[in-house]
């Protein structure tokens, strides 16, 4: 089954992204994808705003995690024209944006991670970071990084 059937199943639509600032999507070295950091935005509008201990909950904030882990793939898809050509997620490191005291930074990440085992399977399990940070870009309450393992020229797509 394809990366694009397994998404269609699940009733996901992954958005098409491009920066809007000084930076690319991502930079392949060898067979390794680094993507830029995504927040949970729609459409160039930031989606989910708040920070976590303070005006947002758990379960609102993984939900935020999830758009930005979406938006990840967009920013794959673009680089690689395609999300079958990912071999498997390597690794997440996620930022929560965090009141003094909050502590449960894996809790929010764990929305991010999810998605990504529900779309690629065992291939989707990945190292991670989840990091608390006092602030994030225009009031996101997460912002996600990805590495991504490219499979080699010529590997077979399921």
């Amino acid at each position: 089954m394809s990366v694009y059937d397994r998404i269609e199943e699940l009733n996901i639509t992954v958005p098409k992204v491009e920066p809007r600032f000084m930076f690319v999507p991502g930079v392949q070295v060898g067979n390794l994808l680094f993507i830029s950091g995504q927040t949970p935005e729609v459409e160039g509008e930031m989606f989910y705003v708040g920070k976590l201990g303070k005006d947002m909950d758990i379960e609102e904030a993984k939900k935020a995690a999830r758009l930005a882990a979406l938006n990840c793939l967009g920013e794959i898809e673009a680089v690689l024209g395609s999300l079958d050509r990912i071999e498997r997620i390597v690794r997440v490191i996620g930022y929560v944006r965090s009141a003094e005291n909050f502590g449960e930074q894996p809790l929010v990440i764990n929305g991010a991670s999810e998605l990504l085992a529900d779309v690629f399977g065992e291939n989707g399990k990945h190292a991670r970071a989840a990091l608390g940070t006092s602030e994030l870009p225009f009031g996101a309450p997460v912002e996600l990084e990805m590495i991504v393992q490219v499979k080699e020229d010529g590997a077979n797509e399921d």
